[in-house]
């Protein structure tokens, strides 16, 4: 909630603290994407600012050239209101990005672009005005990543970088793959937003490491039990420049439902 930007401080001190290739959502056999953008949405339902970015988060989610994923956060549990679907890793992601920026920002509804520009998760000009700029940031999305599903696995390919392995070691990166429920409808009881039933999009439920990308082409197979076991009934691939602990722009991503 923008209004307690400081509070939030506080808070964490108190608890211990695109043209022809685009996302490819047309096969849950097969994707391959190379998308304009990836919008990360950190939510709570703890924050009566949120709803309405909730919701341009389903109506972004429709953009084909898009990845957009919400990541419930749990720091504004003690308002009186457990977030059911928060993470405790996605306010550490939310800190991790602020602190590689320098500006310190973490609040809610807060959007953040391709890994390096963050903007109010409701504001759709500003959403999309970082879109615009971030992708002129040296290599972002350049990375058109595929994903093959079968009943019982899922392939991951990831094309070596543009130039060969030495262009792609100036940036290394990870690879994560993350289960995603599609839609998640909350009826919230207590706190700000109490009486109030809220539909989450792209709700990641779980964050796995496949592991690091330094230019070469590289493939992965994760049992698709791995995203049904936690809820998700879609799955989300990125290939992110930096590390955990000090994130940076984002190289290539991928989102694709299950059925």
């Amino acid at each position: 909630m923008t209004r307690r930007r400081v509070a939030l401080s506080v808070a964490i001190m108190v608890s211990g603290l695109a043209s022809g290739l685009a996302l490819a959502m047309v096969s849950p056999a097969i994707a391959v994407a190379e998308p304009l953008g990836v919008v990360e949405l950190f939510t709570s339902q703890g924050c009566s600012s949120c709803p309405p970015a909730d919701k341009l988060a389903g109506e972004l989610a429709h953009d084909p050239s898009l990845v957009v994923l919400s990541l419930p956060i749990d720091y504004w549990d003690y308002l009186g209101w457990k977030d059911t679907l928060a993470l405790p890793g996605h306010a550490n992601r939310q800190r991790a990005y602020s602190k590689v920026r320098g500006d310190r920002e973490v609040y809610t509804p807060q959007v953040v672009v391709n890994g390096v520009a963050h903007t109010l998760g409701s504001d759709k000009s500003a959403i999309e005005n970082a879109i615009a700029q971030t992708r002129r940031q040296d290599g972002t999305l350049s990375l058109p990543l595929s994903m093959s599903i079968t009943s019982d696995s899922i392939a991951i390919t990831i094309p070596a970088a543009k130039g060969g392995t030495q262009s792609g070691a100036a940036q290394k990166a990870e690879v994560w793959l993350c289960p995603v429920t599609r839609d998640v409808t909350v009826a919230i009881d207590r706190g700000e937003n109490t009486g109030h039933t809220v539909t989450y999009h792209n709700v990641v439920r779980r964050w796995l490491k496949l592991g690091d990308w330094n230019g070469a082409a590289r493939s992965f197979t994760v049992p698709v039990h791995d995203v049904t076991s936690v809820g998700g009934d879609a799955v989300a691939v990125v290939v992110q420049s930096g590390t955990k602990e000090a994130p940076g722009n984002m190289l290539g991503a991928a989102l694709t439902a299950l059925k």
